[in-house]
């Protein structure tokens, strides 16, 4: 009975507690919101968020205030608007600067080639290669030397720009601050918003690679005002993923420019007097313009015979085929190259059209890499040693007396001294007029950098670099030594760097081509001197008399023209 008792008034003492805790409560936010409710009367009313009090059909236009940096596409720079460009690597990158240098152009910046006047110092760069990469490294130092004897008023801004940027972004921004702002290859468009935010003293970057970006709207502002010969990009990207090649990852995926901007483009260079022009792509011959909804379901022209790819057949749009052959239709005078292909994409068609236009030049740049069979697949190329030189053998026959370039890495992962030997037997085989070799460098986030050991050592690569080296030079000696005696058709460079006697310029083949007066009978001088008589973008005939395995000796024949010449007789 006592117990219950207990009980009883324990459940009474929680409930008066229960009420009371409540009625507090209940106190507290009455307080509270009383509270709230003085502060919101005494507050800012709607009235207050119109601007001059005025009804919203009435608000003044605010065109003339400064709109926020991130909705305007283009940015006014300050007085520091000097920009010095330095190129590195390939023709793609050549080409980058001149993308950059016109966007940048449209925005009020002015060009200086001298470094100590500029504000702005951009390096347009490369990273196929731990070499390419050091020098930028070397080069960022002297720069920052420099950046440091500037005052606090005249501020330098250094930016590096393509695809070492792309790579290795944080490390650039992190390593000793050399660096203000980092743009991949796809970011070039949003170069005045960063060397906008720049110049307020922040690190800036952007490195988005696109799936669409080609700049086709871009009309690019060439480097070189009295040269005689241009590059024009047609694609950007590459969708082969061999196992060494970082392209896929720094360049992003294959796209192809619309057909009709490029050829806008070559034919403002042809008004302006150029002569030669180069197509360019990362695999330059795999172009496929799919923007026209005239050709969606075109058919896709076969790969060469016996090659394959990791990704699937595509189809529809113009090809390259297509392409070639309007840019040879432009100007009968201008001769038309190509480079970088790939040798899976030269179906027949291609051939033909080579060899049919006098302007299309009988050179073909054909990357094989390495000679054995063993290597080819661990780089994951598509072909065999068997099938590339089956390719070889049908340019020749479909057009007679072409050039043949190539590209070769030795010291490949897993490489044998028997897998290099086959690489020397190819080189011989062959018999290319030019070379690119390399050592193997392998490159971070590429297949082979997950999947294989770089486990050549450095100096078996360098030893067999020099063996490479060797037998090309020995085979490109060969083959020019076969010219000797014959006309070649010469584009006009200008004059030699070796003999202001001689003027220099190349053949159809892409070969360096020196040439002089023949001796005058009697020792009489003319009046006029080689020089004022033959021009830059001149085509001249030239009796070749004499070979390097680099270059051919030869004397003036006269002037001519493109179709009045055949490339060599």
């Amino acid at each position: 009975m006592k117990y219950f008792r207990l009980l009883s008034r324990a459940r009474l003492w929680q409930w008066h507690r229960c009420v009371f805790s409540t009625t507090s409560s209940s106190k507290e936010t009455l307080k509270r919101k009383e509270e709230f409710t003085s502060k919101l009367a005494t507050g800012p009313q709607l009235k207050d968020f119109l601007v001059n009090n005025k009804p919203a059909e009435t608000v003044s236009s605010t065109d003339d205030e400064d709109p926020p940096p991130y909705i305007i596409p283009s940015y006014s720079p300050s007085r520091n608007n000097k920009i010095y460009l330095e190129t590195y690597g390939c023709q793609m990158n050549v080409n980058d600067t001149e993308i950059a240098w016109s966007i940048l152009q449209q925005n009020g910046y002015v060009r200086t080639y001298t470094e100590a006047e500029a504000d702005v110092i951009l390096l347009v760069t490369c990273s196929v290669r731990e070499k390419a990469e050091q020098t930028i490294w070397n080069r960022l130092q002297q720069l920052a030397a420099l950046k440091r004897k500037r005052s606090k008023t005249s501020r330098m801004r250094i930016g590096l720009l393509g695809c070492m940027a792309e790579r290795l972004k944080q490390e650039i921004l992190d390593k000793e601050n050399l660096v203000d702002l980092v743009a991949g290859p796809d970011a070039y468009r949003d170069l005045p918003r960063l060397l906008s935010v720049a110049e307020t003293g922040q690190q800036v970057a952007n490195v988005l690679l696109s799936v669409d970006e080609t700049y086709a709207d871009i009309m690019p502002v060439h480097t070189s005002a009295s040269s005689k010969s241009a590059f024009v990009s047609i694609m950007r990207g590459c969708d082969n993923m061999c196992t060494y090649c970082i392209v896929p990852f720094t360049r992003g995926r294959e796209r192809s420019r619309p057909l009709q901007s490029i050829l806008e483009e070559v034919r403002m260079l042809s008004s302006q007097g150029v002569k030669e022009v180069t197509l360019l792509g990362q695999n330059v011959n795999s172009y496929r313009d799919t923007s026209s909804a005239q050709f969606p379901n075109a058919e896709s022209p076969p790969l060469s015979r016996g090659f394959s790819t990791i990704y699937k057949h595509k189809k529809g749009g113009l090809r390259f085929v297509d392409l070639l052959d309007k840019v040879s239709q432009i100007d009968p005078e201008m001769r038309i190259r190509f480079t970088s292909p790939h040798p899976k994409d030269f179906p027949d068609e291609v051939l033909q059209l080579i060899a049919e236009r006098h302007n299309i030049c009988k050179q073909i740049h054909i990357p094989a890499q390495s000679g054995s069979n063993k290597v080819l697949e661990t780089m994951r190329r598509g072909y065999s040693r068997e099938v590339y030189l089956d390719l070889i053998q049908n340019i020749q026959e479909s057009i007679p007396g072409v050039s043949l370039s190539s590209d070769f890495i030795t010291g490949f992962c897993e490489e044998t001294e028997e897998d290099h030997l086959q690489t020397l037997s190819l080189l011989r085989t062959v018999s290319y007029n030019a070379a690119f070799l390399f050592a193997y460098s392998m490159r971070k986030k590429t297949r082979a950098y997950h999947r294989l050991q770089d486990d050549v050592p450095q100096e078996v690569k360098q030893r067999r670099l020099a063996e490479l080296i060797a037998v090309f030079r020995e085979e490109a000696g060969r083959v020019n030594q076969r010219a000797v005696g014959s006309t070649q058709l010469v584009l006009v460079e200008g004059p030699s760097k070796r003999s202001p006697e001689e003027l220099c310029g190349r053949n159809d083949g892409n070969t360096k081509v020196i040439f002089s007066e023949a001796p005058i009978v009697g020792g009489l001088a003319q009046e006029n001197s080689l020089q004022n008589r033959i021009q830059s973008g001149d085509y001249v005939l030239v009796k070749i008399t004499s070979s390097s395995s680099q270059s051919l000796k030869g004397t003036l024949l006269g002037l001519t023209t493109l179709q009045k010449s055949p490339a060599y007789s």
